[in-house]
């Protein structure tokens, strides 16, 4: 099965995945908000464009990934409705952190916007470890 999937780019996309991760965490450390919901978001983004590439999907756009992980990987039942929510709120933080300059999140809210992006990634390992893509 892996023999055909782009397994070099599943990994590359895994590994900026972790390099935003832990980029998020850096920025939170030094009370960079909105700079840390950021990383935190593109975090999440990464391993989910791993996983649809895992699937056999390839995307793009911000709102494919969304729409294209709830399909593929949520109502198929391989992984937990509950990444679904941590994906759209990632989002939706990111698109306040990014552009609207009126946004003060608070640190608490954005330690959990890093500490879901941790389970996420911990998540997609688990899931790519299991099919062999990851070691």
């Amino acid at each position: 099965m892996t023999a055909s999937l782009p397994v070099e780019e599943i990994k590359k996309e895994f590994h900026r995945a972790e390099k935003s991760l832990q980029s998020a965490r850096l920025l939170l450390r030094d009370n960079l908000l909105e700079d840390a919901l950021s990383r935190a978001y593109y975090a999440i983004l990464h391993a989910a464009r791993a996983v649809l590439l895992a699937e056999g999907v390839n995307v793009t756009s911000h709102r494919a990934v969304r729409r294209l992980f709830g399909q593929h990987l949520i109502k198929s039942g391989k992984l937990s409705a509950h990444l679904a929510t941590i994906l759209a709120e990632e989002q939706d933080d990111r698109i306040l952190a990014d552009y609207d300059v009126l946004f003060d999140p608070e640190r608490e809210r954005v330690q959990k916007r890093v500490d879901d992006a941790e389970a996420f990634l911990v998540a997609i390992r688990v899931f790519l470890t299991d099919r062999s893509i990851l070691v």
